[in-house]
C-alpha cells in the first residue's frame, strides 16, 4: 500500500475515534445527571434534582424527565410558576395527554389558581374515569369549597375501589363539612365490619364517637381494637368507659372473656358488683397460686359482706378464723386491721383486741378518718364516752355528716356523753 495512503487511513480512523469518544461523553453525561437527580430524590432534595430533570428534558426532549421536573417541583414547592409555564408549552401538543394534567391540578392548586385547577379537573374527568384521577379531581373541588361535588366524586372511588384512604377522606369531609358526622360513623363501621381494616379506621371512629359522646361507640370500637391488636391501653380504656357510664355488669362481662392476666380487675369488679362467689373462687385461685395471706384476709371480708345475718355467731367464727390466720401469715397492711379490729368491736366479739388493733392501723395512718371512727366506736362500746367524743370529733371536723356510719356513731356517741 503506497505510504500516502496509510496516512490517509490513520487519519480516518482518528477522526472516527475521537467522534466515538465524543458520543461516548456526550452519552455517560446523561447518565451521570440522571444518576445524581435519582440521588437527590432518594434524599428528597427536590429543590436539587428539579433543575437536572429539567436539563435531561432540554436535552432529550423525553417525556418523563419533563414529568420528573414538575413532580420534584410540587415536592420542593419551588419554582411553580416557571413549572407551570413549561408544563403548559409541552401540553399545547399533547392535549389528551392524562400525566400532564394529573401533574398540572396540583401546580395550579399551589400556585393558588384554584378555578384554573378546576378547570383542568373537568377536563381530565371527559378523558378518564379512573379513580386515580376522580380522586385528583376531587380535590379542586374541595379547594374551592364545593363540598358536596367533592364528596360525591369522592364516593364513587370509594364505591368502586373499596380504598381505606379514599374513606377516611370521605369521613372527614362529612364530619367537618357536610355535617354528616352520624353517616361517617355508620360508612366508618360497615367497612371495618365487612373489610379488612388497619387502625387508622377505629382510630377515625373513636374521634367520631368521642365528638359525640357516644360511650357505647367507643366501647365497642375498642373491644375490635384489642381483639385486633391485643394492646392492654385498649383493655384499661375500655374498663374506664364502662366505669364512665356505671355499668359495671358490663365491664365484669368483658373481663370475663380477657380473664387471662387480668384476674385481679376483675376480682375488684366481682366485689364492687357483690358477686361474692365469684369472687371466693378467685380469692381462693389466688391463694393456691402464691400463698399471700392477704387472701386469707379478702376470704374473711368477702364472707362478712356475703352473709345475709351480720350477727350469726358461726360466720363471724369462720371470718374471725380467716383474719387470725392472715395475721399469722405476717399480714399488717392497715386496711385489714381495721375491717378486723371494727368487726370485733361492732359485734361486740372482743371490744378490747378490736381496739388494740385498730390502734395498730392508726399507727401506720394516724390521720385517717375511717380508723380513727373504729376507735371512737371501740371507746363508745366501752363505755369510755368522754375518750369517743374526742376522737370523734376529729372525724366530723374533716368528713362532715354525710357518711351514714359516721353519722350514726356521733349521734350514738353524742347522746352517751
Amino acid at each position: 500500500m503506497p505510504w500516502y495512503r496509510i496516512i490517509l487511513a490513520i487519519a480516518v480512523s482518528a477522526v472516527l475515534l475521537q467522534a466515538t469518544a465524543y458520543a461516548a461523553e456526550e452519552k455517560f453525561s446523561e447518565d451521570r445527571l440522571i444518576i445524581k437527580a435519582l440521588w437527590f430524590d432518594d434524599q428528597r432534595a427536590y429543590v436539587y434534582s428539579r433543575p437536572i430533570y429539567g436539563e435531561l428534558f432540554d436535552r432529550t426532549r423525553e417525556k418523563e424527565f419533563l414529568f420528573r421536573e414538575m413532580r420534584s417541583a410540587l415536592l420542593s414547592q419551588t419554582f411553580i410558576e416557571h413549572s407551570i409555564e413549561r408544563l403548559e408549552q409541552w401540553n399545547e401538543n399533547h392535549l389528551d395527554a392524562l400525566e400532564a394534567k394529573r401533574l398540572l391540578i396540583p401546580l395550579y392548586l399551589s400556585a393558588d389558581r384554584p378555578k384554573r385547577a378546576e378547570e383542568e379537573s373537568m377536563e381530565l374527568l371527559e378523558l378518564s374515569q379512573q379513580p386515580i384521577d376522580v380522586e385528583l379531581a376531587s380535590n379542586a373541588l374541595l379547594y374551592t369549597a364545593q363540598f358536596e361535588r367533592a364528596l360525591q366524586l369522592l364516593r364513587r372511588v370509594y364505591d368502586e375501589t373499596l380504598h381505606e384512604g379514599i374513606l377516611l377522606r370521605v369521613a372527614t369531609i362529612m364530619d367537618e363539612y357536610t355535617r354528616q358526622r352520624q353517616e361517617a360513623i355508620a360508612l366508618l363501621e360497615t367497612h371495618r365490619r365487612m373489610h379488612s381494616s388497619s387502625q387508622r379506621v377505629y382510630l377515625k371512629l373513636l374521634k367520631l364517637y368521642m365528638k359525640e359522646n357516644a360511650i357505647d361507640g367507643l366501647i365497642s370500637t375498642y373491644e375490635a381494637l384489642y381483639e385486633l391488636e391485643g394492646n392492654e391501653d385498649y383493655l384499661r380504656r375500655i374498663i374506664d368507659a364502662y366505669v364512665y357510664k356505671r355499668d359495671l355488669e358490663g365491664a365484669t362481662a368483658f373481663l370475663e372473656k380477657h380473664r387471662e392476666g387480668h384476674e385481679d380487675i376483675l376480682y375488684d369488679l366481682y366485689k364492687a358488683t357483690r358477686s361474692f362467689e365469684k369472687a371466693l373462687l378467685l380469692v381462693d385461685h389466688f391463694y393456691s397460686q402464691d400463698k399471700d395471706g392477704k387472701w386469707l384476709a379478702e376470704k374473711g371480708i368477702l364472707i362478712f359482706e356475703q352473709a345475709e345475718d351480720k350477727d350469726d355467731p358461726k360466720m363471724l367464727t369462720e371470718v374471725i378464723s380467716y383474719f387470725e390466720k392472715a395475721i399469722a401469715s405476717g399480714v399488717v397492711e392497715s386496711i385489714y386491721l381495721n375491717y378486723y379490729g371494727y368487726t370485733l368491736i361492732d359485734k361486740e366479739f372482743d371490744v378490747k383486741k378490736g381496739i388494740s388493733i385498730v390502734q395498730e392501723a392508726l399507727r401506720q395512718q394516724p390521720d385517717n378518718t375511717f380508723y380513727l371512727d373504729s376507735l371512737a366506736w371501740g371507746y363508745y362500746k366501752q363505755g369510755k364516752c368522754k375518750e369517743a367524743h374526742e376522737v370523734i370529733k376529729k372525724v366530723i371536723e374533716k368528713e362532715g355528716f354525710e357518711q351514714e356510719e359516721i353519722r350514726g356513731h356521733w349521734e350514738a356517741i353524742e347522746k352517751c356523753q
